[in-house]
This record gives structure tokens, sequence and C-alpha cells, in this order.
């Protein structure tokens, strides 16, 4: 499902929002777990999963077109555990 479907199919459970709103209300919700990730923190959505963040360590990476080695920084990224409810939906279904 791509953005655009995200806001139809909202729009279509709620006739009583504009699309505006409905766009307004998704905007918020991405943008408040960006700005949790971004301070350190968590978001969990209970029965669908987590959202956190994971270090990754620097290392030595490889150019794939020249083959040169190249140093990869340190850096965090965003990571993603389905909740218990979730991946029992995935497994029954």
């Amino acid at each position: 499902m791509i953005r655009s479907e995200l806001l139809q199919s909202l729009h279509d459970d709620n006739p009583e929002l504009r699309a505006e709103e409905v766009e307004q209300v998704v905007d918020i919700f991405f943008e408040e777990i960006s700005h949790r990730l971004v301070e350190g923190g968590r978001v969990e959505l209970r029965g669908f999963g987590a959202f956190s963040t994971r270090e990754r360590e620097a290392r030595q990476g490889r150019n794939p077109r020249t083959g040169e080695t190249v140093s990869v920084p340190s850096k965090r990224v965003p990571f993603f555990k389905a909740g218990k409810e979730m991946r029992r939906r995935l497994n029954d279904d």
C-alpha cells in the first residue's frame, strides 16, 4: 500500500472527514513517530508493533563498481518489530 492508497482508504472509512483532514491526521501521525525516533525514543502500537532505532557500528565497505574499500561511518537506523497480534494474524490467516 502506498501513501495515496492509505489516504483514500481512510477517507472511504470516514466520509464525514474532508480529504485534507485525513491527510493532516496521517501527516501528524508519521511526523510524531519520526520525531520520537529522532529523539532516540520508541513508539509502540499495541497489536501492531514497535518502532525503535538501532546503532550500526562503523565498518569497511566496498564500492561495487570499482571494488575500492571505503569507510562506512556508524549510524542509527530505524527498526520495526512486529507485535504478537500482527505475527499471529500473518501466520494464522
